[in-house]
């Protein structure tokens, strides 16, 4: 009696195998490949022949001339796609408190001059840690510092800001936010 079943067993697990290993991935792939190859292939953004980066993943920037994005919390290093991760700390987590401060202290060395109220998604992680973009507020918060440090006019920065400013997805979902990788790419361009 075992083996009776044992075959038709066996049979079966190598079949599902076959069909869900290897055959539906395959499908999947290929359909994926031809409907939506860019993204498909990981949404990367290429300059001049090279990869420099995806619009999906944020990266690290830290030069006055460019826009800051959210901060990271993978671990390892910034915008560890293999590590994404939230922070988990909480509100009253002394960790959080100092990051945040540091952020702030950061943001204020880079631009003594700038009063304005920081938004706060400039000073804390998202929950994957690698989000790629800002809100529209602080990517004017930054505006100011950005102009002064490549020498061109806050009005040609902010223009640049508006123009790379993607709304609401399906125009209900989220808040209208600005790619940060793609916005210092334009600015590179007009210098």
């Amino acid at each position: 009696m075992l083996r009776s079943q044992l075959r038709p067993a066996i049979l079966i697990l190598i079949l599902f195998t076959l069909i869900t290993g290897f055959l539906y991935p395959l499908a999947v792939t290929g359909i994926a490949q031809l409907v939506f190859p860019h993204q498909a292939n990981g949404s990367l953004i290429v300059r001049n022949g090279n990869v420099t980066g995806s619009s999906l993943i944020g990266q690290s920037f830290d030069d006055p001339k460019y826009f800051w994005g959210r901060l990271s919390a993978t671990s390892g290093f910034p915008y560890n796609a293999a590590a994404s991760s939230g922070s988990n700390m909480g509100p009253l987590n002394p960790a959080l408190i100092a990051s945040v401060q540091a952020r702030i202290t950061a943001l204020h060395a880079a631009d003594p001059g700038n009063t304005q109220p920081i938004p706060v998604d400039l000073v804390t992680a998202s929950g994957s840690g690698l989000d790629p973009d800002i809100s529209i507020a602080a990517a004017l918060y930054q505006a100011p510092r950005v102009a002064k440090a490549r020498g061109i006019a806050e009005g040609a920065v902010i223009a640049l800001v508006n123009e790379y400013t993607e709304g609401r997805q399906l125009g209900f979902l989220g808040e209208p936010r600005v790619n940060v990788l793609q916005l210092n790419l334009a600015l590179d361009a007009i210098q």
